[in-house]
């Protein structure tokens, strides 16, 4: 229990260390800390019912790490500058380039019937239906408005 306590802790001053500085694990594949970041999370819950809460609390946070690093690092920033492109929101309501605006209307109305949140679709459709018919109309205009 002793050796358990001890790994605990040297894995906590590795945590802390690594987490002062803004270096993210590159050269194990994100596979590997995820398996890993499970593995962790077993351990810690046998600590757990072994009643060993410390190294169990320690391994927690060590699996959370873990899950975190094994996510790809996405922007914010370059998501929004990347935006749709006019082709891929005429894909997405499924309208021509000579498409008017009544045509987008209507065929973002007949889609967000069946992708709308509240009548059973998903919030993922819907954005995308949304985004497509901003880029197409116009950002920030609203089809429904109070």
């Amino acid at each position: 229990m002793s050796i358990l306590v001890l790994l605990a802790g040297a894995l906590l001053v590795l945590l802390v260390w690594v987490g002062r500085k803004p270096v993210r694990v590159t050269g194990v594949p994100r596979l590997w800390r995820a398996l890993m970041a499970a593995l962790v999370a077993v351990a810690a819950v046998v600590s757990a019912l072994r009643g060993g809460w410390i190294p169990s609390l320690i391994c927690i946070g060590l699996s959370a790490w873990l899950a975190q690093t094994a996510r790809p690092a996405r922007s914010s920033s370059e998501a929004a500058e990347r935006g749709m492109s006019l082709r891929e929101a005429r894909e997405i309501l499924g309208v021509d380039e000579n498409a008017g605006r009544s045509e987008i209307d209507a065929a973002y109305r007949r889609l967000m019937r069946r992708a709308h949140p509240d009548h059973g679709g998903s919030t993922g459709l819907a954005a995308q239906l949304n985004a497509a018919r901003d880029r197409l109309l116009g950002k920030g205009r609203r089809l429904f408005s109070a």
